[in-house]
Formats: C-alpha cells, sequence, structure tokens
C-alpha cells in the first residue's frame, strides 16, 4: 500500500529573536507565541509578542491562521484583528505586532510512514520523571495549585487531584513535564482521554487551547497555557 504523503509546515524565521530559525511541523494544530508550551515560542521577555499571539490549524489540505492578540498579526503586510481568520499558502509571510518577528509560512510534501516513526520516535523519549514546576487545576469551585509533577488524576482518595465523575477511574490520567512541554497519560488502558475529541495514544503533548477529556462524558479542561487547566462547563470560575 502505498504511503499517504503528508503535508508538513515549515516557519522559517526571517527577522527576530529566532531569524535563522527553521521549524518544521506536522501536528493539526501550531501555537505560536511566548508561553512553554508553544510550538513557535518567543523569548518571555519580548513583551510585544502575547502569551499565544495566533495558532494555525489545518483544515483538509488548506491551513487557517487565527490572530490571538490584541497587538495584532500581519499576514503579508496586512492586519488581521483580534479572533480574525485567514487562510494561509505557501510564500506568505508573517509579522507579530507591528515591528515584530517576522516568519515566512512554507509547506513541503512527506510520505506519512516516515513522518509517523519520527513522531512515535518522540514520543517514545519522553520520560515521566520529577520536576518542580508549576500547575493549576481549576475543577468546579476547587482550584489546586501544585508545585511537582508528574500528578495524578482519578477518583481515589490516593490521587493528588480527586474527581468524583462516573466516567472517572481510580487511577485516570497523569500529568507530567519533559521536553519543555506539559504532557497527558492516560492511565485507563482504554483510550479514554482525548484531546480536542480524539483519542491519545498513552500519551500526548498539552498545548494553549487545547481541550483535554477525560471521557466522551467528560469531565472536559481547557489548557490554557502557564501549567493551568480549566474546567470548560465552569467558565463562571475561571482564571
Amino acid at each position: 500500500m502505498a504511503n499517504i504523503p503528508v503535508i508538513v509546515i515549515q516557519i522559517v524565521h526571517i527577522d527576530g529573536p529566532l531569524k535563522g530559525e527553521i521549524q518544521e511541523f506536522s501536528d493539526a494544530e501550531i501555537s505560536i507565541g511566548r508561553y512553554p508550551e508553544c510550538h513557535v515560542r518567543f523569548p518571555k521577555d519580548l513583551r510585544i509578542v502575547s502569551r499565544l499571539h495566533a495558532k494555525i490549524v489545518r483544515e483538509g489540505n488548506r491551513f487557517m491562521l487565527t490572530n490571538k492578540s490584541n497587538n495584532l498579526t500581519y499576514l503579508n503586510g496586512k492586519p488581521i484583528q483580534v479572533q480574525g481568520e485567514a487562510y494561509l499558502k505557501s510564500g506568505d509571510w508573517l509579522m507579530f505586532a507591528q515591528g515584530g518577528p517576522k516568519v515566512s509560512f512554507l509547506t513541503k510534501i512527506e510520505e506519512g510512514q516516515r513522518l509517523e516513526e519520527a513522531k512515535k520516535h518522540d514520543e517514545f523519549n519522553v520520560c515521566v520523571q520529577k520536576k518542580q514546576i508549576p500547575l493549576v487545576i481549576r475543577y468546579g469551585p476547587t482550584l489546586q495549585q501544585f508545585k511537582n509533577l508528574p500528578i495524578t488524576i482519578g477518583k481515589s482518595p490516593n490521587c493528588d487531584f480527586t474527581i468524583d465523575h462516573p466516567s472517572v477511574l481510580d487511577q485516570h490520567v497523569q500529568l507530567f513535564f519533559d521536553q519543555g512541554r506539559y504532557w497527558v497519560k492516560d492511565l485507563t488502558g482504554r483510550q479514554s482521554v482525548l484531546i480536542n475529541n480524539q483519542p491519545i495514544n498513552i500519551k500526548a503533548p498539552l498545548n494553549p487551547d487545547n481541550q483535554m477529556a477525560l471521557s466522551n462524558q467528560g469531565p472536559t479542561f481547557v489548557f490554557l497555557g502557564d501549567g493551568r487547566l480549566n474546567e470548560i462547563k465552569s467558565d463562571r470560575f475561571s482564571f
């Protein structure tokens, strides 16, 4: 059977602190900003760039740019307003805020099998180790802060964060930090945990604005970046 071609995004930094770097992504969604979890991550002291400045989301064979910043994102010199969207084509250039860093958006075709092998290799190298890194979870009116990872979430009182929900098992999910990113590990053995409505295969990274559901029946959280998880249906308790 022929390998399915996969479109790979290339972000070529043409101006700014990352000038000269070329980043490649095959993810369905790419986040850009100062959050440590962003795919394209700018220095935290580059305040002109927002913590979550923009996103690029794949829609079939097209790519949609969404501006998330009050400082705007510029597509070929044209400003895109907050929550404004525009389709990208290979060769477009983007500027994050007026006078901010510039990148070129390019696409290329890779063989699906080779790309999947590389992805599995990256996930295999992720290690669950104790690290001093903050995490804040909001579930209903409950707000709990952690200073060290990993932590476990489940129905059991032995878990670091206990959730009394009919779809949550005693040991349901583990959250940890590695390679500069927050990760989620499914402990159910049933692929119960979903990110953006897609079941994960044992473990997966969390990116800003990702929705993490512990099951098809919930509960569901949104990852806000900077180690913050907020239950979606409890917006009245939002950070």
